[in-house]
């Protein structure tokens, strides 16, 4: 039996039918803030979008710079691809995720492995003979 997600005791289902007012009151206070501070357009077309390919009208893949975004419960069950400051990575969107920023699910860097150092990479390589 799988368990359902409750997001602080409130179901899914209930939480996609809460008003916003409602909703900040149960977000942390530095998503309350965000939230409130308003949301501007380019944040309200995204959440257009997402809205229309959650109803199955869209074709096309949902791409975003936007990693700021806050999930909220209308946005389940999407797959957004959100920009890694590369490349275009995807996102499912789930319910453990709501609350949170759409950017903390797309790592930014990776990890660096060097190589052997090449020639002219020290200055005691400058005298290593290359036969």
């Amino acid at each position: 039996m799988v368990k359902e997600f409750l997001y602080r005791g409130i179901p899914k289902d209930e939480l996609e039918n809460t008003s916003l007012e409602k909703l900040f009151l149960l977000f942390n206070a530095r998503q309350r803030r965000s939230l409130t501070r308003g949301i501007n357009d380019g944040k309200r077309k995204l959440i257009a979008e997402i809205k229309s390919a959650k109803e199955g009208k869209l074709k096309n893949p949902i791409k975003t710079h936007l990693r700021d975004l806050i999930i909220l419960p209308h946005m389940v069950d999407v797959t957004v691809n959100v920009f890694s400051g590369k490349e275009f990575k995807p996102v499912a969107i789930r319910t453990e995720m709501i609350g949170h920023y759409l950017g903390e699910y797309v790592i930014t860097n990776k990890k660096v492995s060097h190589g052997a150092p090449g020639v002219g990479a020290s200055r005691s390589s400058l005298y290593v003979p290359l036969k």
